[in-house]
């Protein structure tokens, strides 16, 4: 039998998809197949009008998009970062430096083709979140690419060309044909659709209904 694709959508700089692919891993973890799942990280811009970069402080940052008050939206920060360490994560969102993320996205489907997607997917999240990393810039990526698997030069290559691009893009397109209006949104044999960083015994719970309609079809 064909493993079960699992296809996720989301963006390195969205707070509750790092929570997400965390509570991912530990519903796969208790997944009786679990070596037969495949996953695919899609790319999803949470804001493809972004800058390279911003000199704002990330609460500010967050006020302006939001339209809140620079202290809300360092509360929001701070609870944000106590819900992430429940998952085991270590978030430093109030000195993380924003920007555009089409160039990560295309280093993610370059990932792909060498078999270390999740693995350069996991470092940009804990370069942005947790190690306040320019994640728009190429030294950088390049670097984290290379950090995951990934050959630096090659890395470093693909972001100086618009090698990829269509791969982002049809990924974006995709999303808007399924419907998918935010992230992370998980995507299981293109059977079933799970909204939002939903606790890992509902994710384990949507795998193992994908697994139990795949054996019905094939009885």
């Amino acid at each position: 039998m064909a493993p079960l694709t699992v296809e996720i959508w989301s963006d390195v700089v969205c707070p509750w998809c790092y929570i997400g692919k965390r509570r991912f891993e530990a519903a796969v973890e208790r997944f009786e197949h679990r070596d037969e799942v495949e996953l695919r990280w899609r790319s999803f811009e949470l804001d493809p009008e972004a800058a390279p970069s911003s000199d704002l402080p990330a609460a500010e940052r967050l006020a302006q998009k939001y339209g809140m008050s620079v202290q809300d939206a360092a509360a929001k920060h701070a609870e944000m970062s106590v819900l992430a360490a429940q998952d085991g994560l270590e978030f430093h969102l109030d000195r993380s430096r924003g920007g555009n993320t089409f160039d990560a996205h295309r280093l993610i489907a370059l990932a792909a083709d060498h078999g270390v997607q999740d693995a350069l997917k996991e470092r940009l999240m804990r370069a942005y979140f947790t190690d306040s990393e320019p994640i728009a810039d190429h030294a950088t990526l390049a670097r984290l690419a290379g950090e995951a698997g990934l050959d630096a030069s090659e890395a470093r290559a693909v972001l100086d060309s618009d090698r990829y691009a269509d791969a982002v893009r049809s990924d974006e397109r995709l999303a808007l044909q399924i419907g998918i209006r935010g992230v992370p949104f998980f995507v299981l044999d293109r059977r079933y659709g799970v909204s939002g960083a939903q606790p890992a015994d509902a994710l384990l719970g949507a795998l193992e209904q994908a697994w139990a309609q795949r054996g019905r079809a094939a009885a």
